[in-house]
Order: C-alpha cells, then sequence, then structure tokens
C-alpha cells in the first residue's frame, strides 16, 4: 500500500533533492567534526563524567545532528515531497517547514539527553561501592548492553522501528498543517526515534559516551537497522552484535579493542587533562576524588601499602 501511494507523491527535482541530501549530510559532517574537536581526550571508559549541564546539553545536540542525520534522510525527503505536492495542488506548504520538522525532532533528542544526564548524575550521585570499576563495574556497564540486545528483539522496538523505517506512512498517519504543524509532526518522528534507539544510546553511556570511536559505532548501528532494506535481519544483526559486546565488556574489558578501562593510566590521564572552564571542573573532580579511591598516587602508578 505504501509503495503504491509514494508513487503518487511528486519526485523531488534532482537540484532539490540533492541540495536536501547535502544539507543533512553536510551538518552531520559539521557536527562530527565539531563533535571529535570538543570530546577530544576526554574518553575515560564507563562512566565518564559528563560535565555541567551546559555543556553536556550543546554536546548531546551536536552529537544528535552527527549520529542521527545520515539515518533521518529518507523521511526529511518523504516530507519534502509531501510538502511539494500540496504546494502543486495550491494548498498550504509554507517555506521553512522541513526545517522546523528536522528542529522538532532535535527538540525531542534533546529532552530525551536530559533524561539520560539526570539518571546518569542520580546514580552517580548515590556512590555505590558494588558498581566501582574494580568490583561490579564491567558487569554493570555489559548487562547494559546486553540488556540494549535484548530490547533489540522486543515488540515496542518493532514497533517504534517500524515507524521509523516507513517515512509515507508516518507523515499520511500524523499530518499536521502549518509551521507548528511541522514542528509538531518533528517532535512526535523524534519521539518513535527515541522509542527505537534510547537502549543503543543507553549502551553508549555504558561503552563512554565521551568516545568518538563508541559514537561511530552506535550511529553505524542506527543507520544499519534503518536503511538496509531486510528489517528483521537488520534487527537481529545489531542484537548479536550487542549481545557479543556486551559479554565482552563483562567479562574480559581489557580485550575489548577501542574500550578505555576507567582504572587505566589512559582514563586518569584523560580525567586529569580535561579543561576545568568547558567541563565547569566536574570531570576534574571526579578525577581528584577517585585517586585515593583507586588507589593510586599522583603519577598514574599504583600506590604502595603501608
Amino acid at each position: 500500500m505504501e509503495s503504491a501511494t509514494s508513487r503518487r507523491v511528486p519526485v523531488l527535482p534532482d537540484l532539490l533533492r540533492f541540495g536536501l541530501l547535502a544539507s543533512l549530510f553536510l551538518l552531520a559532517l559539521v557536527g562530527w567534526a565539531v563533535t571529535d574537536d570538543r570530546m577530544q581526550g576526554m574518553d575515560a571508559g564507563p562512566g565518564t563524567d559528563l560535565g555541567t549541564l551546559g555543556f553536556y546539553v550543546t554536546a548531546w545536540v551536536v552529537m544528535m545532528a552527527a549520529m542521527m542525520f545520515p539515518s533521518i534522510w529518507p523521511m526529511v525527503v518523504m516530507y519534502q515531497r509531501v510538502q511539494r505536492g500540496r504546494a502543486e495542488q495550491g494548498r498550504e506548504a509554507p517555506l521553512g517547514a522541513t526545517t522546523l520538522f528536522v528542529s522538532g525532532y532535535l527538540i525531542t533528542w534533546t529532552a530525551a539527553g536530559l533524561v539520560g544526564y539526570a539518571v546518569f548524575e542520580t546514580a552517580r550521585s548515590v556512590s555505590i561501592d558494588a558498581f566501582s570499576w574494580d568490583r561490579g563495574g564491567p558487569y554493570l556497564a555489559g548487562g547494559i548492553i546486553v540488556a540494549a540486545a535484548a530490547y533489540q528483539l522486543t515488540p515496542l522496538k518493532d514497533v517504534c522501528l517500524r515507524k521509523c523505517r516507513s517515512p509515507l506512512m508516518f507523515i499520511l498517519t500524523s499530518w499536521q498543517p502549518g509551521r507548528l504543524g511541522a514542528l509538531r509532526m518533528g517532535i512526535e518522528h523524534g519521539a518513535w526515534c527515541v522509542g527505537c534507539c534510547w537502549a543503543l544510546m543507553a549502551a553508549l553511556f555504558a561503552l563512554g559516551v565521551m568516545s568518538v570511536g563508541w559514537m561511530v559505532f552506535i550511529a553505524g548501528l542506527i543507520a544499519l537497522e534503518k536503511l538496509l532494506p531486510w528489517r528483521a535481519l537488520a534487527n537481529y544483526s545489531v542484537a548479536v552484535l550487542l549481545l557479543v559486546l556486551g559479554l565482552a565488556v563483562a567479562i574480559t574489558p581489557e580485550r575489548v579493542p577501542g574500550l578505555t578501562l576507567p582504572d587505566s593510566p589512559q582514563a586518569m590521564g584523560a580525567m586529569q587533562g580535561m579543561d576545568g572552564d568547558s567541563m565547569g571542573g566536574g570531570a576534574k573532580k571526579m578525577y581528584d576524588e577517585s585517586m585515593p579511591a583507586k588507589g593510586m598516587d599522583s603519577g598514574g602508578t599504583k600506590a604502595k601499602g603501608p
């Protein structure tokens, strides 16, 4: 049904389609460049301090543009096609509606990021010793990733993924006219996307949210499940990859390529070298407090006992 209906939606001229795709991918590229610059040297592995709320929010919005824009282009292109069809029929198709649609999408992901920040900071404030890295930390991080793998197979994930993979059906069933309607539709689409990808983002927190390498990995999984034509195969493949990764983090974290161990000299150097101005001193405070707890002296070597 969607295929037959899509043939009645005007095809965008090549120049307009290219411009739209180029804009999305250019914004994503800029997002990756800014993220790489801001996150350089900040990866301290699982449990990395998120810094002040202001730093986190700005970094999160740029991250979402970098990670998500390459995956939402089919939805954005279809929205623009429908808007063009309405314009050709003399119906309301306000200028800037597509921009507002994408803005609404980012608003939803910003709200989701704030929830993630609140959960992360609340968990950190509890300071449960059993979850420190030298105790149950690897099991906690690995368990979160395994839980993300399990979520891939749930009915809720399937419903949300279908919404994200069916641009025309979403637009036809959720259409709202005008600029405000475009913003609301973007917010709604963002909500379905959060429902689809929140567990993958939780896995990113478990791996190290300041790691550009792990951001690329999670963004790749998101693109895989949203863009490949074989939905079930893509979804199960992502689940298997997450399962293997989660077990590896829990059992042999030191053998996971690209994973920064929180008790390693590399992580300690990252925490010590973070700019107190950009992070609001939060990362430096975490570093200072972690030194005696981990039995490390200021040089990053293990302190000798009495």
